[in-house]
């Protein structure tokens, strides 16, 4: 990976981006995407579409979203302490002591979400999960007016963001899912800007895909594409407990993950196979049943329907404050995306 990619990559995962609140993820997005682009257009919804050779043919629209699962300010009672509700789905077990920032109008206001101590639970209440509504966030004022000038109802929360490097390439970060995708797609649309494509391709950074896909339903009927990408992340399955038999044999540093199933084009599946054997890429592939909970879902449907495919990151421990990723793989993804692209040819024809 470039260091200037990497650069971008770890700015994303330090930019908050909470689902309904991803202005700042997507000003970063911007920021980057200018110094390649034919344009970058940013849509009432808030997505942002980058362009590259905009009038070619056919139109590939790439959807990643950067939207990532988080929180909302509902209450804040008269000692001060936040009530709160989540923004996407979590794992309420791993949200007690966690280190969380409330994204206001004049800036981050640091806090913890806590419950009471262990030593003061009943035999009861240390037997059962603790509900979302039940736990709160402590930004240490002092009383409810105190910590009304600090935060407001409506304001977003998510956890403490940062990066951490660990062993073989691999990261971990809240909100890999998916601001990997969003790299990847922007990526791929850098490499196509510097080749000779007939595609036309729009990157789009969508948003609120943890609340239904939303923005990639909105930007695919506005770019009007014939092929769609999605890229996300997919459950890495090689930790303790986890049956392949169920979910699939995917490996963290396996390679990008390649989706079949009634939600993908087999024309399209073919071709980013090919893609890979021609780039040498290593890939995983996994199968759904179904309409799959990614921006994928959206795409198919979009307008009278278009050619989609899916591509994932293998991710360890989503939706959670230490979700997994291999750089290997991320890059590896994008460049397999570029060189799907880089096959087509006007005319081509996408029907099953």
């Amino acid at each position: 990976m470039r260091e200037a990619g990497k650069t971008f990559l770890y700015e994303l995962l330090d930019t908050p981006g909470p689902s309904g609140y991803e202005q700042p993820v997507q000003t970063c997005v911007r920021s980057y995407a200018e110094a390649f682009a034919d344009s970058v257009v940013t849509d009432v919804h808030g997505n942002v579409v980058v362009g590259v050779n905009d009038g070619g043919a056919p139109r590939v629209m790439l959807a990643g979203h950067c939207d990532q699962i988080g929180f909302i300010v509902q209450h804040i009672d008269d000692d001060g302490f936040i009530s709160f509700a989540g923004i996407g789905g979590h794992d309420a077990t791993v949200l007690i002591g966690q280190r969380v920032r409330v994204w206001t109008r004049d800036g981050s206001v640091p806090g913890v979400i806590a419950r009471k101590a262990i030593h003061l639970l009943s035999a009861d209440e240390r037997a059962k999960v603790s509900e979302i509504h039940a736990l709160w966030i402590d930004i240490g004022a002092r009383d409810g007016t105190e910590a009304r000038a600090m935060a407001q109802v409506g304001d977003p929360v998510t956890f403490e963001l940062g990066v951490t490097d660990l062993l073989n390439g691999n990261i971990a970060s809240p909100g890999t899912d998916n601001k990997v995708g969003v790299w990847i797609v922007m990526e791929a649309a850098r490499r196509v800007a510097e080749a000779d494509a007939q595609a036309a391709v729009f990157a789009v950074s969508t948003v609120q895909e943890e609340l239904g896909t939303r923005g990639a339903q909105t930007a695919a009927y506005a770019v009007r594409p014939d092929v769609g990408i999605a890229i996300d992340v997919n459950h890495a399955t090689d930790v303790p407990g986890v049956d392949a038999k169920r979910y699939g044999d995917v490996k963290l540093g396996g390679g990008p993950v390649v989706v079949r199933g009634p939600n993908i084009n087999p024309r399209v599946f073919d071709l980013v196979v090919a893609a890979a054997e021609e780039a040498a890429i290593p890939i995983q592939i996994v199968a759904h049943p179904g309409p799959t909970p990614t921006d994928a879902r959206a795409l198919q449907v979009a307008r009278e329907g278009v050619a989609t495919g899916l591509i994932k990151v293998p991710n360890r421990y989503m939706h959670s404050t230490v979700e997994v990723v291999n750089l290997g793989d991320v890059e590896q993804a994008a460049e397999l995306l570029a060189t799907f692209i880089m096959s087509l040819t006007a005319g081509a024809d996408f029907t099953p």
